[in-house]
Order: C-alpha cells, then structure tokens, then sequence
C-alpha cells in the first residue's frame, strides 16, 4: 500500500523559509508524477506545485502563478522523497500542504487534484505577518 508522510510544515514570520518533506513508501520506484497542494478552511484545495517521476529536471516543474519564482519544488527519487522549498513565505501562504502522487507513470506534471490517487495527511505551514 503507498502510504506518503509528510513533514517539515511550522510556525514562521513573513518572509522566512521552510522547507517541506514527502517521504513515499509501499512502492518500489520512485518514477510517478508528485505535487504538492494546500488546502484553508476558507478555500477548496489549491495546485501548488508538480514535478514528473520521469522528467525529473526541476525546471521542467509546473507552479501555480502564486508561488513561482518563490517555491521549488524537487524530488529525490532513490530516496522516494519529494520537497517544496518555500522561500520568501508570506500570510497568503497559509494553509495545510499535502502531497500527492500518481497511481501511473505519466510523463508529465499534472494540476488537477483528481488525477492523483494516492494523498498524505498533511502538514500545517502558518505564516504570520
């Protein structure tokens, strides 16, 4: 059973960083498209970030306008570990993070929620101001 955990979520001023964890478990490759989405109890789940398990190059990583040029997100995947590196967080930036991942090798990144099969339970990332 694929099982994600994530970590690394806390409490910080605007304009710090963090660094979040997706550790994968219950699969013997590491090679299916992840992503990172976040979720208020004001707004619907929101794409965050998405890297393919193929095409792993960083730059070839797909952010939704709200983070790029401020979050990376990378993958580690003999370590079957996927990151979002947050830079320059601001209060809008608070929300539970949750990771996602393929249940196929696809090839491509993916922004719709529901093409992802398997979630984490998530971790809290709060930005004050």
């Amino acid at each position: 059973q694929v099982r994600l955990v994530e970590s690394g979520g806390g409490l910080v001023q605007a304009g710090a960083s963090l660094n979040l964890s997706c550790a994968a478990s219950g699969r013997t490759s590491g090679a299916y498209t992840m992503g990172w989405f976040r979720r208020t109890p004001e707004k619907e789940r929101e794409f965050v970030a998405a890297i393919d398990g193929i095409n792993t190059n960083t730059e070839l990583a797909e952010y939704a306008d709200s983070v790029k040029g401020r979050f990376t997100i990378s993958r580690d995947n003999a370590k079957n570990t996927l990151y979002l590196q947050m830079n320059g967080l601001k209060p809008d930036d608070t929300a539970m993070y949750s990771c996602a991942s393929s249940r196929y090798r696809l090839g491509y990144t993916q922004r719709d929620a529901q093409k992802y099969a398997y979630w984490g339970q998530g971790t809290q990332v709060t930005v004050s101001s």
